[in-house]
């Protein structure tokens, strides 16, 4: 039988300004470990600290644009756009345009603080 996810959980975020992210299936809301979906809004000028997750994440951006610095450089990933990050791998996001940035985040598998690995604030 289907299971019908009424509402998201909102979750904390991490960062230099307030970010809201609203977790639709993962280890928050619907117990899943194998995947997390999330939509994060994020203001501009937020920036979050550097990490190197176990997971691999795949993030669609809807409005805005998401800065992500990677070891090799960094890219910005504009509304109708995607970025995949692998797991092990160093990235930092932030939102430095004057919109700030919505988007959705896919994890696998899920997020956990536990296996997110960020650097000291």
């Amino acid at each position: 039988m289907p299971i019908h996810i009424a509402a998201p959980a909102v979750v904390e975020a991490s960062g230099s300004l307030p970010k809201r992210i609203e977790e639709y299936a993962g280890r928050v809301n619907s117990g899943h470990a194998a995947v997390s979906v999330a939509r994060m809004v994020s203001p501009p000028g937020w920036r979050e600290p550097g990490q190197r997750p176990e997971f691999e994440e795949i993030t669609v951006v809807l409005r805005g644009a998401l800065q992500v610095e990677h070891e090799q450089g960094v890219l910005l990933v504009r509304a109708g756009e995607a970025v995949v990050t692998a797991p092990g791998e160093w990235v930092r996001y932030s939102t430095p345009g004057a919109d700030g940035a919505e988007y959705v985040a896919v994890c696998v598998p899920a997020f956990s603080p536990a296996t997110v690995h960020r650097e000291p604030a």
